[in-house]
């Protein structure tokens, strides 16, 4: 008996299969002019807000102080010059870099973290005075504030291009961050506010430690501010691990802030590895983008020097570089506007990449699929009224459509 008609298989659906290829998608996506520019615009809004910080507490005599400022906010030419040094005046090759010292390249990547959590590390520095804790607040509030909007602008953008392959209006893009705004910023504060609670706490039963008849009352409750140290432990293990997802949950649900804030903790702690996997292969996959756009920003600069070389002579060009002349300050100012733009891609690809790594744990832990995303036409004010119910002619009910009302005809009215 002849066998029934079998269907060829003529295509693999990779997404399926492998759903994190997605994370692949990310460079197209963090490479465009728009995320390249809010990127770049938030970086240099962060930096020089760390800088009029560092200005403001430099008369400090607290040596802990001028130490964080340097780390944080470190003196240059100008605020964002340590961040412009990441970009080489020419082309280096990866049989020259990249195999040689990968770490390297992997510290450039991790720029984007240890930039943004600089200020709330060092909170929790022993030695922090309260000169050097009320700079480091300063200086991660700013963060943040800063963040929300063009962060959220980035990652919303990167939720609707890849769930939807849709392409929102940057009109558009502004009025949905800016109505959420708060969102974002209170979402990454919530908690550094658990933190501070519990912290009060263990604050004020430590004060009786400093007398030696209410000493032992402390030994006996000493259970208690080990919970209190439990619970800042987890809170801050999860937001540290976790908090560019809150952005990404805001972008990609429409929500609030304390949705965000436990799907972070719920999807940090349900799916670890999983996690882990994506980061490193995140990780990767943008050591390779950063690769190609560093060379293709100091490939830029590099043709540029070559044909004005020719121009002026390579002497003069480059004396003209090294005095501290106006021409000289101004060609140099639009060669690092070059660079920071090519350290934006560090942080486009960053939220860009958390925004894919968000949908692949959403998948993980709720089963939501990839193509699911927030849109505003869920907020349609429009109400639909209930069906009317009747009976039919054996008095069993039937659902009929409801009448619609129509207008009452004109009639001529007696004079």
């Amino acid at each position: 008996m002849i066998d029934e008609e079998r269907e060829k298989l003529r295509t693999v659906a990779w997404s399926e299969l492998l759903p994190w290829l997605s994370l692949f998608r990310t460079f197209r996506l963090a490479w465009h002019p728009r995320a390249l520019l809010f990127a770049t615009v938030a970086l240099v809004l962060t930096i020089h807000g760390w800088a009029l910080f560092g200005w403001m507490f430099s008369g400090s005599d607290d040596k802990m102080v001028q130490q964080q400022i340097d780390q944080i906010a470190p003196r240059g030419d100008y605020p964002c010059a340590p961040l412009a040094a990441l970009v080489p005046d020419r082309p280096t090759w990866p049989s020259q870099e990249l195999f040689t010292n990968p770490t390297e390249w992997l510290q450039s990547i991790s720029v984007v973290w240890q930039t943004l959590s600089q200020p709330f590390v060092g909170l929790f520095h022993s030695e922090t005075s309260l000169t050097g804790l009320a700079y480091l607040l300063l200086c991660g509030l700013w963060a943040v504030l800063v963040w929300a909007f063009f962060g959220g602008a980035i990652t919303r953008s990167a939720a609707l291009q890849l769930a939807a392959d849709e392409q929102i209006g940057t009109r558009e893009l502004v009025g949905f961050v800016w109505s959420r705004w708060r969102s974002y910023a209170a979402a990454a504060l919530f908690p550094f506010l658990g933190v501070l609670v519990a912290n009060l706490g263990i604050l004020f039963v430590s004060w009786l430690l400093c007398w030696s008849v209410s000493a032992w009352v402390v030994a006996i409750l000493w259970p208690l501010l080990l919970l209190g140290g439990l619970m800042m432990t987890v809170l801050l293990l999860g937001a540290w691990f976790g908090w560019p997802l809150m952005w990404a949950t805001i972008s990609s649900e429409g929500t609030d802030s304390f949705d965000a804030l436990n799907r972070m903790y719920a999807y940090v702690r349900e799916k670890p590895l999983q996690y882990l996997f994506y980061i490193v292969v995140a990780g990767l996959f943008g050591t390779l983008g950063w690769l190609l756009v560093v060379n293709f920003a100091a490939a830029i600069l590099a043709f540029t020097d070559w044909a004005a070389s020719w121009g002026c002579g390579q002497e003069s060009y480059n004396d003209l570089l090294a005095c501290k002349t106006t021409a000289g300050y101004l060609i140099q100012f639009w060669r690092d506007c070059v660079k920071l733009l090519a350290v934006g891609f560090l942080f486009s690809y960053f939220w860009t990449a958390a925004t894919a790594i968000y949908f692949l744990l959403r998948r993980d832990v709720d089963a939501t699929e990839m193509d699911e995303v927030f849109t505003d036409d869920e907020q349609s004010n429009e109400v639909y009224g209930l069906p009317n119910i009747g009976t039919d002619e054996q008095d069993a009910p039937t659902i009929t459509e409801p009448e619609t009302p129509t207008p009452p005809e004109e009639t001529d009215q007696p004079e």
